[in-house]
Order: C-alpha cells, then sequence, then structure tokens
C-alpha cells in the first residue's frame, strides 16, 4: 500500500508543480522552508477532523483548504517565527477566526491583505489546484473509506500544502534563484 500512496502522491506533486509554473505562482526552483515543512504532521493531525468530514459532501474545499493553509504558515514564518514556532494550534485559530467554511477569506483577506481581482485570482488559483487533485483522486479508484483511501487523501493534502507554501513564498518575494541571479 504505501507505495502505492507514495506514487500517488508523487504524481499530484508533479501535477501541481507544473500547474503553478504554468501560472507564475512559483518559481522553476520549488521554494522551500523546512520550517514550514516541519510543521506538517502537527498540521495534518489537527486539520484532519475537520477536512476528513467535510470531504463527503465538499471534496474541493477540504482538499483547498489545506493549501490555504500552507500559505498561512509561510505568513507566520514571515511575520514573526521566533514566537509563532512554539504554537502548536496554528489550524484551530485560522479556523476559528471565521469559522471552516471561511477559511479561504482569512487567508486571503486576513493575512495576505488581497482584494479585488488579487483576491479572485488566489482563491481561482487554489480551487484549481484542488479540482486537479481531487481528479487525480477520483483516478485512484480507491474505495471509499478504506486505510488506501486515507493514505491517498493525506497524500493529497501533503502536497496542498506544500504547494499553498511554495505559492506563499513567492507572493511574499521569496524566490528561489541561483546565485548571482537575484
Amino acid at each position: 500500500m504505501k507505495e502505492i500512496v507514495d506514487k500517488f502522491e508523487q504524481r499530484v506533486k508533479e501535477d501541481l508543480r507544473k500547474y503553478l509554473l504554468s501560472q507564475g505562482a512559483i518559481d522553476e526552483h520549488f521554494p522551500e522552508c523546512p520550517d514550514v515543512e516541519e510543521k506538517w504532521s502537527e498540521i495534518a493531525r489537527e486539520y484532519l477532523p475537520d477536512g476528513a468530514k467535510e470531504f463527503k459532501d465538499y471534496p474541493a474545499v477540504s482538499l483547498g483548504w489545506m493549501m490555504f493553509i500552507g500559505m498561512a504558515m509561510v505568513y507566520y514564518w514571515d511575520t514573526d517565527w521566533e514566537a509563532n514556532a512554539k504554537r502548536t494550534d496554528f489550524y484551530s485559530k485560522l479556523r476559528d477566526m471565521k469559522g471552516y467554511d471561511n477559511l479561504d477569506e482569512t487567508v486571503v483577506s486576513d493575512l495576505y491583505k488581497y482584494e479585488g481581482e488579487g483576491a479572485d485570482k488566489v482563491t481561482e488559483l487554489v480551487a484549481e489546484c484542488a479540482q486537479r487533485v481531487l481528479s487525480l483522486l477520483n483516478r485512484e479508484h480507491v474505495e471509499p473509506g478504506t486505510e488506501m483511501a486515507l493514505g491517498c487523501y493525506i497524500a493529497a493534502l501533503h502536497q496542498l500544502y506544500l504547494a499553498g507554501m511554495g505559492v506563499g513564498l513567492c507572493a511574499l518575494g521569496y524566490h528561489m534563484t541561483p546565485m548571482g541571479q537575484a
């Protein structure tokens, strides 16, 4: 099972990378932020009960929200990681600001301060990523409610979290360019 889930996660990673590159949302060298990456398992544990519950009726939202969470984590990293690194309640604090249903607005408008067309563009980008991942999940033909289905769902969330991290880093001006080319 692990091999199947790993291959699925790699397909998700490549699909998101190609799409985000085509949209100019990330650099050729995918942005890295080990501090944010290290928070993944903690975020996943906190998010999974809500995300799994919502997946049944709103699968694209359940997936897309994790990309917004990745973006939020970069915001927290950029603003004051020394204080934020100690926190263990990132997801619940984000969710509780305006509720689960408005997590997109919390990240786009409240944290990143996007308005109008800028807000629409980011929201559409995340929605397209979520739809692409949902399509990949559907093509796996995994039986719902199985260990395999959960493994693929978590793998999808992981890649969306990292995609959100990459988009957030680029949006905040962090670009991965070789030395001497900046």
